[in-house]
């Protein structure tokens, strides 16, 4: 399989996830509360804050061509209205370095952490939050626009729907009274049910202000100084029904996909983010079946659920897609390419039955902070040694980076 011209072939990362000392967004301020439910804090991460240079090298060097990663709101704008020319230069010189080594840089304006001061303001529970992200947008593209290739407004904005929705997150009764929302509300001196940190906030009311988050910042985006493809990502498991079970998956993705993929059809593509699949029974979600291949964040072992994702999205949002973010936790490294093998196989599939698939970003490019597990999941296809920082580049990246060069399985 020949892929189209000028597909995109790369690798993702969040910043908080390998920046290191992110100490002004929510994300560090819940990881260090006594009532935490961090495995561990993020503290320097990756030091890709730093490293960025030679990280950007090693992708080129590999075969790759394309580099997805965020820029932290709470740098470039530590308080309210107050935006750092430092902050802003320093994604400018990531931006550039991509465009130095030929790899195309997709940025990500919003990947989960938020500045503590928009805590204090209902975060994405409170409306005006819409405002103030595309205020952020339009400020940060002012000063980034002209290098930047492509933008995602928010990651995974359907999250929160999509974790209540399979049985992975609490309800939203259940999150209003989270020992660690009350705690960091109590650190910040606001009442609890104004800590709306994402995503630990309430579905109910954060819904309408990310759909609005991301039109209003959408089009800040789109204001200039230069014109460049922007897209939502959306956290897409394969949502199977088992006999009886018809009602409750469809019910499911009602609420979890379907209410964003229709908000993306205005959009110039949607990042599809898949990583296993949910199966739905008469009663509600099933659990895994006995022996299955489980990976290290408990997902079952399913490669095949990204091509299913990858059609759904496509007949909802009716805009072209890109793979944003697919991979698996795992100390072995051969089932990251047998697992990374079957997904492109579908990903070639769909390209072949007229599908407009414009990329595949695996997820991740180095082993990172994976939120509550911590730095025991291993996402990379690049090791990182924390005591040293040592990149370890592993077969799977080198695998994957002579399919990027040839273009083609």
């Amino acid at each position: 399989m020949k892929f189209p011209d000028g597909f995109l072939w790369g690798t993702a990362t969040a910043a908080h996830q390998v920046e290191g000392g992110n100490i002004n967004c929510d994300g560090w301020l819940l990881e260090h509360l006594p009532d935490t439910r961090f495995t561990e804090p993020s503290a320097d991460a990756c030091d890709h804050y730093h490293r960025y240079g030679e990280d950007i090298a090693l992708l080129a060097q590999l075969g790759f061509n394309a580099y997805r990663f965020s820029i932290e709101w709470a740098r470039i704008e530590p308080e309210d209205g107050e935006f750092s020319l430092a902050a802003l230069d320093h994604y400018r010189r990531m931006l550039a370095a991509c465009h130095e080594h030929g790899i195309t840089p997709m940025v990500t304006m919003h990947h989960f952490t938020s500045p503590r001061w928009l805590m204090a303001r209902g975060g994405w529970e409170a409306p005006e939050t819409a405002q103030r992200f595309a205020r952020y947008c339009e400020r940060s593209v002012r000063h980034l626009g002209d290098l930047i290739a492509s933008a995602c407004t928010l990651n995974e904005l359907n999250l929160v729907a999509a974790f209540q929705s399979t049985g992975r997150a609490p309800s939203d009764e259940q999150i209003v009274r989270l020992p660690m929302r009350t705690e960091a509300a109590r650190a910040m001196g606001i009442e609890p049910e104004k800590f709306g940190s994402y995503p630990w906030c309430v579905r109910s009311t954060s819904r309408d202000v990310l759909l609005e988050a991301h039109r209003l910042g959408a089009a800040a985006l789109r204001s200039g100084p230069a014109r460049f493809p922007v897209g939502m990502t959306v956290a897409l498991s394969d949502m199977q029904a088992a006999p009886g079970g018809e009602a409750n998956r469809d019910r499911a993705r009602r609420h979890a996909q379907d209410v964003f993929l229709e908000a993306a059809r205005g959009d110039e593509f949607v990042g599809v983010q898949t990583y296993t699949r949910d199966r739905f029974g008469p009663h509600g979600t099933l659990p895994l079946e006995p022996g299955v291949e489980v990976t290290q964040m408990g997902y079952e072992f399913m490669p095949r659920a990204l091509e299913a994702t990858i059609r759904y999205a496509h007949a909802k949002a009716q805009v072209p897609v890109i793979v944003t973010e697919n991979g698996i936790a795992t100390e072995d490294d051969t089932r990251r390419v047998a697992f990374i093998e079957q997904a492109l196989a579908g990903v070639a599939r769909c390209i072949r039955d007229g599908i407009d698939v414009r990329g595949y970003l695996y997820w991740s490019m180095l082993d990172n902070f994976e939120w509550l597990f911590g730095y025991r999941p291993k996402f990379g296809l690049i090791a990182v040694d924390r005591q040293t920082q040592q990149r370890i580049v592993k077969p799977s990246a080198e695998w994957l980076g002579r399919i990027a060069r040839a273009n083609e399985i």
